[in-house]
């Protein structure tokens, strides 16, 4: 049952391929006394954007939006409602965990996105209420759900902006997908290929996606997620050694860089 006496903000992201782009979408849906119709928002998407961070980042514009408004002031309750997991199965961990554990998981991984969940926390704090965020299904017939996932769309379509946090990307030459831990760390010493590379500005260390080319390997042609406190070149093949930590996947050295010439077809 809607609370009608509470502001309801429903919030999508989306993210499309060729070129990768996402957008936000926003509805305000205010409460009864304030005799006032929705309010649509589709500003400008971002260019190499993945779902999950436009989902946070639609949450984020939300809550901006709300704090720089005067007759929201008086609003005592605030819930979100997004089709995004992502969010809402880590709301709290990022409220009560991750901030005080250096956006660092249990096992040392590094929390992903954590800039985009710092400046959410740090935004909602602004606002001086308490905002609740629930989960609703997404493409059902709820029909403000289905209005934020088409502004959502047309905001991607103007992607002009971009994140603090860049992916350079190259194409990969493997037909396998990208599968987390598919890549076991045995210690190893492996060729692989970088295809994606990020810097997690917050942790200070390197995320990238790689494929494997050494074809004596038991993961020949894998792709998964590896990370690097040093620099590596997408594009680029390395010879490297692996630690033994599945739960934060790293490389501990890099042997050196495989000239294209002297890489097996």
């Amino acid at each position: 049952m809607i609370d009608v006496n509470a502001l309801h903000i429903y919030t999508d992201g989306s993210s499309c391929s060729s070129p990768r782009r996402g957008g936000v979408g926003i509805r305000f849906v205010y409460p009864e006394l304030m005799n006032k119709e929705e309010s649509d928002f589709e500003p400008n998407g971002y260019r190499s954007a993945t779902n999950n961070q436009m989902e946070l980042m639609a949450c984020i514009k939300a809550v901006k939006i709300v704090s720089k408004s005067t007759e929201l002031q008086h609003v005592s309750r605030i819930i979100i409602h997004t089709d995004s997991r992502y969010v809402v199965n880590n709301y709290k961990r990022a409220v009560y965990r991750w901030q005080g554990n250096g956006w660092e998981k249990r096992a040392g991984a590094p929390v992903l996105n954590a800039d985009l969940w710092k400046e959410l926390i740090r935004n909602i704090k602004k606002v001086h209420k308490r905002i609740e965020i629930e989960w609703v299904k997404g493409h059902s017939k709820d029909e403000h759900n289905k209005a934020v996932d088409k502004l959502a769309k047309k905001s991607a379509k103007k992607a002009t902006n971009r994140l603090q946090s860049y992916v350079d990307v190259r194409r990969k030459l493997s037909s396998e997908s990208v599968e987390c831990g598919s890549v076991k760390m045995l210690g190893q010493e492996i060729s692989i290929r970088m295809i994606t590379s990020e810097y997690l500005r917050t942790q200070k260390i390197w995320k990238y996606k790689y494929e494997v080319i050494s074809p004596e390997s038991t993961f020949y042609k894998k792709v998964d997620i590896i990370y690097y406190k040093e620099v590596l070149r997408t594009g680029h093949s390395y010879s490297v050694s692996f630690n033994t930590n599945n739960d934060f996947p790293q490389i501990t050295n890099v042997l050196c860089e495989i000239e294209k010439k002297d890489l097996i077809p």
